[in-house]
């Protein structure tokens, strides 16, 4: 495996393929001194000081010997760029796999079809945060394969783009949720992993569509170590099988069930200004007067003329705007009729300059930023929007949730988006007093802290808690066990509010690893401090799988299947109803066929599994 990249993502991917998978990994970064800073924690620092400390070019080629006595290869190089000398240095023509995980989407498309012409049977993971233009680079780069010839027939060279944004976002976004859930989009169906609690003695648990996972024992506990290694028995156990789940009394659980938002509901977009904010409330009054003592001159003229009702509007309308003869020789009557119909032209003009007056603004400003209302509440406040905070403010929108941006920079990446959903922006400093304020921060729903400063995040949550102590938050921070410590201070400082640490990479290098190990990862969710894999998996080739039921398929643990794709095999008949092509209350007796695609969650270690790649001979 070969991954090139300038952040932490790449260190963190390279430690993933090496402690779960055991693949043997060159690791291309810069020189030292240009390289973004990479996150020093876990098996990403172990492995990432391993492989600066000593160059290991020697990769046990054709020494054979089982999982346990393998001495997976190392190697780093350092490169400015991944020129075509350079993939080639890394052995690319020999990899089975390349990611490409640059910050910049252009440098990963050049090393991509560089590296397409370097070997058309490597299989290709492009960092990539334009999703269009990443759907066109997947299909251009397998036409490639497909037509240079050499490929292996039923060897997988598929291209997969990933973007970190997109695999953290739906994490991030779940704070936004009624309680603690975490939300993952599988093949167009938005599905959300909620924690619930114990339940009290009497009550009935609803399972949901399956328990992903039983939480820690100290979950609830303020002093606990969520999800830590060493908690033994009392840590997270991930996909545990029925008789697991009754036997664990008095712990929570994490079930998978479709999204929903009980918050205040979004208010529907049309697709220009509405109607009724093109005039203020007071205009919109002095219209309607305006058009009441018209009408009632009208009906005054058909009493004391013989005119019909048609032909007497029409005489009104000419003395409203003064282009009718005087009426010397008329009634008394009509003669007052013509001066009220004069007085009521005066007070019309005035009013139609203000209407037009207030249209023109209105349009002029429907391209800008909005403000945030005076009367809302239970919103969500997100701050920055940059790549990750992009990302998250359409998710958040998509689920209807109301939100309100803070950012400090007018040119942010993702202000053209707030223009275009219409969502209310703040534009300062939120370490300054009063930016959280103006954001309504007192009466929101949840805090998201995302901008790229670990330390301005971290400011802003413990500034929103003396706002308001119950305030759901979660800060986005670059080191992971920076991102620990702070949770479990805040929980002991906090212990009634939800608060949440998140690290981007810790949650999108599984996501990348899976992809490059030749299948297509759907999602990742976070339980406490490990991660659950969502793939979509072709049952034929593991022998795990395919003849077996869905129930003698199921390895508590490692993985368990949770839906079916008709659309793969062609099977409309037994579609789902809501059109999403999966099947999610499969029997345990459903026979896996050949020709079946499924959809499962599996941890790290159990996809590596069920990829046949955990034991092998190092050839």
């Amino acid at each position: 495996m070969v991954v090139c990249g300038d952040d932490g993502l790449a260190h963190r991917l390279a430690g993933e393929l090496r402690g779960v998978y055991r693949e043997q990994v060159i690791l291309v970064v810069p020189p030292a001194g240009r390289s973004v800073r990479q996150p020093m924690t876990g098996r990403a620092r172990a492995a990432s000081a391993a492989l600066l400390d000593r160059v290991v070019t020697a990769v046990n080629r054709g020494n054979g010997g089982s999982d346990d006595t393998l001495v997976p290869g190392e190697r780093v190089m350092e490169a400015a760029e991944p020129t075509e000398r350079v993939l080639d240095e890394a052995g690319v023509a020999r990899a089975a796999a390349l990611a490409l995980v640059y910050d910049d989407d252009e440098t990963n498309i050049r090393a991509a079809l560089t590296a397409r012409r370097l070997n058309p049977r490597l299989r290709l993971v492009l960092r990539l945060y334009n999703r269009r233009l990443g759907q066109y680079i997947e299909e251009l780069l397998d036409q490639a394969a497909d037509v240079s010839g050499g490929v292996v027939a039923g060897a997988d060279v598929s291209t997969t783009v990933l973007s970190d944004a997109d695999t953290a976002a739906p994490s991030l976004v779940a704070t936004a949720l009624v309680g603690t859930s975490k939300v993952v989009d599988a093949e167009g169906l938005l599905l959300r992993a909620v924690e619930r609690r114990p339940p009290a003695p009497g009550e009935v648990a609803d399972p949901g569509l399956c328990t992903l996972a039983l939480l820690s024992a100290t979950s609830n506990d303020p002093a606990g170590a969520e999800g830590s290694e060493d908690s033994g028995d009392q840590g997270p156990r991930l996909l545990p099988d029925a008789a697991a789940v009754a036997a664990a009394t008095g712990r929570g659980t994490m079930v998978l069930e479709q999204l929903s938002y009980s918050g205040p509901p979004l208010p529907a977009r049309r697709g220009g200004p509405p109607f009724a904010s093109l005039f203020s409330r007071r205009l919109r009054w002095s219209l309607a007067g305006l058009v009441a003592a018209v009408i009632a001159l009208a009906v005054a003229l058909t009493v004391v003329t013989p005119d019909s009702p048609l032909h007497a509007t029409y005489v009104t309308l000419l003395d409203l705007f003064a282009i009718n003869e005087p009426a010397h020789h008329e009634s008394t009557g009509r003669q007052i009729l013509q001066l009220l119909s004069l007085l009521v032209g005066l007070l019309l003009l005035p009013v139609l300059l203000a209407a037009v007056l207030e249209a023109l603004g209105t349009f002029r400003t429907a391209s800008a930023l909005r403000k945030p209302p005076r009367g809302l509440s239970g919103h969500v406040v997100l701050l920055g929007l940059g790549k990750i905070g992009t990302r998250v403010l359409t998710q958040l929108r998509e689920l209807h949730i109301p939100v309100v941006c803070v950012e400090a920079d007018p040119e942010a990446r993702g202000m053209a988006a707030a223009r275009r959903l219409r969502v209310p922006v703040v534009l300062g400093d939120v370490t300054q007093e009063g930016v959280l304020e103006s954001a309504k921060i007192h009466r929101a729903d949840a805090l998201l802290a995302l901008t790229s400063e670990d330390a301005t995040n971290l400011e802003a949550v413990l500034y929103a808690r003396s706002v308001r102590q119950d305030l759901r938050a979660v800060l986005r921070l670059y080191d992971d066990d920076f991102a620990k410590a702070v949770y479990r201070t805040l929980r002991t400082a906090h212990p009634d509010a939800l608060t949440r640490s998140r690290s981007v990479t810790h949650l999108a290098a599984p996501a990348f690893a899976g992809a490059m190990m030749g299948r297509q990862i759907l999602g990742a969710i976070p339980v406490e401090r490990r991660v659950l894999l969502f793939a979509a998996v072709v049952v034929d080739g593991h022998p795990q799988l395919e003849g077996r039921t869905v129930g003698e398929a199921f390895r508590a643990g490692a993985w368990r299947v949770l839906a079916l794709d008709t659309a793969a095999r062609g099977d409309a008949a037994v579609a789902d109803a809501r059109g999403s092509g999966l099947v999610w209350d499969l029997p345990d007796t459903y026979v896996l066929r050949a020709g079946d695609r499924v959809v499962l969650a599996a941890t790290r270690r159990g996809l590596a599994e069920l990829l046949g790649r955990r034991t092998r001979s190092a050839t």
